[in-house]
C-alpha cells in the first residue's frame, strides 16, 4: 500500500519546529518537534474522524526525524513522506 503525507511548516526556532501533516493543504493537523529532546508531540488531531490521524503523525515523525539526523537539521518549508 502506497502512502503519502504532505507537510507545510508553520513555525522554527532553535528549540522546535512545527509542521501541519496529512494527506492534502485541506485536511490537516499539527506536529511539533522539539530539537532539544527530539521528542515529537501531535498538537492537533487531523479533524475529519474518517482519516486516520495516528497514521498520519506516525509518517510526518518519520519525515522530520530524517531532517533532523540524516539531512543536519534542514527543515524544508514544504516536504512530504512517500512509501
Amino acid at each position: 500500500m502506497a502512502s503519502y503525507v504532505l507537510l507545510l511548516k508553520e513555525f522554527e526556532n532553535d528549540e522546535s519546529v512545527i509542521y501541519k501533516f496529512g494527506p492534502n493543504e485541506n485536511v490537516m493537523g499539527k506536529i511539533e518537534l522539539n530539537k532539544i529532546t527530539r521528542k515529537f508531540s501531535e498538537l492537533e488531531g487531523i479533524p475529519d474522524p474518517s482519516i486516520p490521524s495516528k497514521f498520519y503523525f506516525d509518517r510526518a515523525a518519520q519525515r522530520l526525524a530524517v531532517c533532523l539526523v540524516r539531512e543536519g537539521g534542514i527543515f524544508p518549508e514544504r516536504t512530504a513522506f512517500e512509501s
